[in-house]
């Protein structure tokens, strides 16, 4: 198992609903493609499941 994730953004977030640009936000996405990474535990899980039809994310 990965200990680091890399999650892209890849669908705007802007029709999205305030909590989830929010969610988008502090996981460090700015932009369309972005890309960063981040630690595989709970926490950024929970995060990426609230916003997957937002972002791919892959193992690093």
């Amino acid at each position: 198992m990965a200990d680091k994730v890399k999650v892209t953004l890849v669908k705007s977030p802007i029709g999205a609903i305030p909590k989830h640009r929010a969610t988008v936000k502090a996981l460090g996405l700015t932009k369309l493609n972005k890309t960063v990474e981040l630690p595989n535990n709970d926490a950024t899980k929970g995060m990426v499941r609230q916003v997957a039809h937002l972002v791919k994310v892959e193992e690093a």
